[in-house]
């Protein structure tokens, strides 16, 4: 009898290695089986040993079956969970994109890469990526128009490639491009917003639930996607002046309180000038406000084109507009100032009527922390010193008052 019983009790051990449950798990109900095998000695059923053990194994082996899919399901579920937090408590693109590759690279055995791809007017552009160092944003193969990400983005459908150098769409790769891949493509409605791609390793294709989860992870990154994108868009239109397009006064405010803590935390100085067109307001007066809009724009134009690349150029209001000057002290904001006037005493405007107009500038310069210990003294620093520019030096720049050291520029008053 203690032949057979180990008999039955090493078949079920070989049944359940095949299950993918942990050593434990497969120890537990082995067990479990052991201690019904035991019970069927004090029965009437010895002379049914085999026919009793064998319902016995099957009805135990079809309960962990099912419990086993129970535990993948509620694996799945947790993955769900996880995925629509991650992907949906962040709405700036790049942090979303980067959540998106983590999450992948999680999904998957033994994975080598994910990338992600941004889709549009047939262009594919690098979003994202992570390896399995931890290595992350590095693209070594931009995409290629006979390649497998365009395909996907084309076809709008999923590709597996179990044996990437077996595959025709890999000819000619470098051969440390072993393994496989799963290309998705993200899909808002019936349009392609992006693909993902995910490689591992190892020749093969990948489980069912591995791909449920991996579609699952793509549906819910072009969601998480197109949210940020609207996220990004409303942000940026709440941030800029819709006549010039430049930054507002909303926007030069948050720029002004990051330079102050970044002028506190490195004792570095910043200037802010203040201008004003001088003749803008006869414009507006004789051809009316929607010619009055078109030069305010292409002025605020002629002005942002002229600028250095690290300045910050903002409308403040009406016809006045703020520019930032990171780094700079009285000598750079002095030099900043006088090439602005030197830039626009050649600039004009074309009128309906064929005419030119030339306006000039007036404007008051400011520097942290010589003139104001905070954003809002300075920009009323600024302004002042603008306000005795028009009043008494139009066409000039004024330093605000208290200003410390000769600037040496022989158009800047005091």
């Amino acid at each position: 009898m203690s032949d057979i019983r180990h008999q039955w009790i090493s078949n079920f051990r070989e049944r359940l290695q095949s299950t993918g449950f942990s050593p434990e798990e497969q120890q537990s109900h082995i067990e479990l089986l052991s201690s019904l095998l035991d019970g069927l000695a004090d029965t009437d059923l010895q002379g049914h040993y085999d026919q009793a053990a064998e319902v016995l194994s099957a009805r135990l082996f079809s309960h962990q079956n099912l419990l086993g899919v129970i535990r993948q399901q509620t694996a799945e579920l947790d993955a769900v969970k996880r995925l629509t937090y991650s992907l949906t408590t962040n709405l700036e693109l790049q942090s979303v994109l980067d959540n998106v590759v983590t999450e992948a690279m999680k999904l998957v055995k033994n994975a080598r890469n994910a990338h992600i791809y941004l889709y549009q007017n047939d262009i594919l552009r690098f979003g994202a990526s992570l390896d399995g160092h931890g290595k992350r944003n590095q693209e070594s193969w931009p995409p290629r128009k006979e390649g497998l990400t365009y395909a996907v983005a084309h076809s709008k459908e999923a590709r597996l490639i179990e044996n990437l150098l077996a595959d025709p769409l890999f000819k000619g790769m470098p051969e440390e491009w072993q393994g496989s891949m799963i290309s998705i493509p993200l899909m808002m409605a019936e349009n392609v917003i992006g693909v993902m791609n995910l490689s591992r390793w190892q020749v093969g294709g990948f489980s069912s639930a591995e791909q449920r989860l991996l579609q699952l992870l793509a549906d819910q990154a072009a969601i998480a996607i197109i949210n940020a994108r609207l996220h990004e868009a409303v942000s940026r239109q709440a941030l800029s002046d819709t006549l010039t397009g430049l930054p507002n006064r909303r926007a030069l405010d948050r720029y002004l309180d990051h330079q102050v803590a970044r002028s506190m935390r490195t004792g570095r100085p910043f200037g802010v000038l203040m201008m004003d067109l001088d003749g803008f307001k006869k414009i507006n007066d004789s051809w009316g406000h929607a010619i009055g809009d078109r030069v305010l724009h292409d002025t605020a134009a002629f002005l942002a084109s002229t600028s250095r690349a690290s300045d910050f150029l903002a409308r403040y209001g009406g016809d006045e507009l703020s520019m930032v000057l990171p780094d700079a002290d009285g000598q750079i904001a002095a030099r900043v100032a006088d090439n602005i006037q030197q830039r626009f005493a050649s600039y004009s405007c074309f009128l309906p009527d064929g005419s030119v107009a030339r306006m000039g500038i007036s404007g008051g310069i400011a520097i942290y922390p010589t003139h104001a210990r905070s954003a809002a003294d300075l920009l009323r620093a600024a302004d002042e010193a603008l306000y005795r520019a028009k009043k008494h030096a139009r066409g000039s720049f004024l330093i605000a008052r208290g200003f410390t050291g000769d600037l040496q520029v022989p158009n800047l008053k005091g």
